[in-house]
Parts: structure tokens; sequence; C-alpha cells
């Protein structure tokens, strides 16, 4: 998987993975997650992407990312709220 937003490859850890299959999250809507979704800082290497899907009823999907030599998908969480980081 490629990112055009972020100009890199895409690794998506086991954990982000096993959390995709029990959230029942796709790749596809991974990467309209990663391309299209509201980017949050922490800093220059650490970031939250969040999107609200119309066909889930659970809130915003978030995915927590290193912006390394590829983009790492540490984690999809749903039932998200933007709070302070």
């Amino acid at each position: 998987m490629y990112s055009s937003r972020f100009d890199r490859e895409v690794r998506v850890t086991r954990h982000a993975r096993e959390r995709m299959t029990q959230r029942g999250f796709s790749e596809h809507e991974l990467l309209l997650l990663l391309e299209q979704g509201e980017v949050r800082y922490k800093d220059e290497q650490r970031a939250w992407i969040a999107m609200a899907f119309g066909n889930r009823d659970d809130n915003l999907v978030c995915a927590p990312v290193a912006l390394e030599a590829m983009l790492v998908v540490k984690t999809v969480m749903h039932h998200f709220e933007w709070g302070d980081q």
C-alpha cells in the first residue's frame, strides 16, 4: 500500500491488522482514512489521522501513525473523539 498524501509506502503493524479485523475495517477504508482524514501532529514523527465514515455508526475511526521511512500504522481505533493529545 502506498500513500500519495505522505509520499511513502505504508506499513500496517500486526496489532493494527488485528484491530482492523475486529472492527470490520478494510484496507480500502484504511487508505481512504490515510489520504482524506484529518491529521493532527503530536510532533514531527507522530500523528493521529481520523475520519467519519458514513456507512459506520462508531463515530470517528482513527489511526495513530509514525512518519518514518515508511508510514507506520500502529493501530486502528473506533469510537474515537479528539481530545488533548
